[in-house]
């Protein structure tokens, strides 16, 4: 296998699966060389045992956006966690850390089941066909986060539109951009008058706990990094979760039927499906070897996440959903100090949304053929154009 031969590998599927080639690189060259304009190497790595190793190693790993821009990136830095190192990683994570115990998430516990509840409600109201990614997988993620920053009730809509927008790359990254910026602008706008009112949601919380240890730009990248990191994902997991459900009965009857078993179809899910395909790149701080690959200083790596989470050294049958089986803890979230800190969360929803979705429309069925329902293509954040369902 040749250098470039695969060079968006990482980025493409077949359904729910990776595409071949992905377990073909994992087999015969697990770390991976490919080209990106200007000539630098970027090292794709997809067994588990090495991404773990790359993505727990931020000693010898460089998460630091300088390195994005050393690539000749024109990017403003985008704040939050994902492109800090330690120690400003260190202390920004500190911050958020309380905030999502699951002692305080609880307490979010009602309000997001009254959101799905009121998702449902529009559904039933709508009538049968509609969209499951525009009427459920949408606006609950979005829904959730407003209750989580304490975004106000009558901005709510706006919020939606905007956290809508910036993942919409239909009309053209310059109009994705543009949603962007509006989305910093409105966040930015709201870290400000929470510093000066503080509101009982997260950012309120932070005013209150830290006062000026924290500045609006960090209070914004922080709604800014649990908006991308929690908006999207959350939306393709819901979206691809219910395909696959409709597609397994037995399974949808477990799940409807609701308990632990829930729990344990869900993280089988997300590690079946890795919606996020590739973690945050990675930049080698020295000359290394990983795997037995010798990597240049500054050298960007890329894990995949998608490739390690089917690796066969984990277990047998990787490549189908068995909720009871016995493996070592998927990196769907990712791993190390950048694991997602709104993984909790994230689970929560899903906990919540699956019973309460099959619960409400035990009918619940597929308004086109499997094979006509629209994937996404080369995404970094895999799921569903649509979901067309009858009920």
């Amino acid at each position: 296998m040749s250098d470039n031969e695969f060079p968006l590998v990482q980025f493409m599927r077949e359904g729910f699966d990776p595409v071949a080639e992905l377990a073909r690189i994992r087999t015969e060259q697990p770390v991976f060389p490919m080209q990106i304009p200007g000539g630098q190497t970027v090292w794709l790595v997809t067994r588990y045992e090495d991404v773990r190793a790359v993505l727990g190693d931020a000693g010898r790993f460089s998460n630091d956006f300088g390195n994005v821009i050393g690539l000749g990136a024109t990017q403003e830095d985008p704040g939050g966690l994902g492109f800090r190192d330690p120690p400003e990683h260190t202390r920004l994570r500190r911050y958020l850390t309380p905030e999502f115990t699951m002692r305080r998430l609880r307490r979010l516990e009602p309000r997001i089941e009254a959101i799905v509840n009121d998702c449902l409600d529009t559904m039933e109201r709508k009538g049968s066909p509609v969209d499951l990614v525009e009427e459920f997988a949408l606006p609950i993620p979005s829904l959730v986060v407003c209750e989580l920053l304490g975004v106000p009730y009558e901005e709510r809509s706006d919020f939606l539109r905007l956290s809508t927008d910036r993942f919409d790359f239909s009309a053209g990254p310059e109009a994705s951009l543009a949603a962007v910026n509006e989305s910093m602008a409105f966040l930015t706008e709201l870290a400000v008058r929470e510093r000066k009112n503080p509101g009982e949601g997260l950012l309120g919380q932070l005013v209150r706990d830290h006062g000026d240890e924290i500045s609006d730009k960090e209070l914004a990248g922080f709604a800014d990094g649990l908006l991308t990191g929690g908006h999207d994902t959350s939306t393709s997991m819901l979206a691809l979760g219910t395909l696959w459900l409709l597609e397994n009965p037995g399974e949808l009857a477990r799940v409807r039927e609701g308990g632990e078993h829930v729990t344990r179809v869900v993280e089988e899910l997300l590690r079946y499906m890795t919606v996020v395909q590739v973690a945050f790149p990675r930049f080698a701080r020295e000359d290394l070897e990983l795997a037995g690959q010798p990597i240049a200083k500054g050298e960007m790596v890329l894990c995949s996440l998608a490739a390690a989470n089917r690796d066969p050294a984990l277990g047998s049958d990787m490549d189908t959903v068995r909720p009871m089986r016995e493996a070592p803890s998927h990196l769907a979230f990712g791993h190390g100090i950048h694991r997602c800190i709104g993984a909790p969360l994230a689970q929560m929803e899903m906990r919540i949304a699956y019973p309460a979705l099959l619960r409400r429309f035990p009918g619940l069925r597929l308004a086109v053929p499997y094979e006509e329902v629209p994937f996404r293509e080369l995404a970094i954040v895999y799921g569903l154009k649509q979901l067309p369902v009858a009920f």
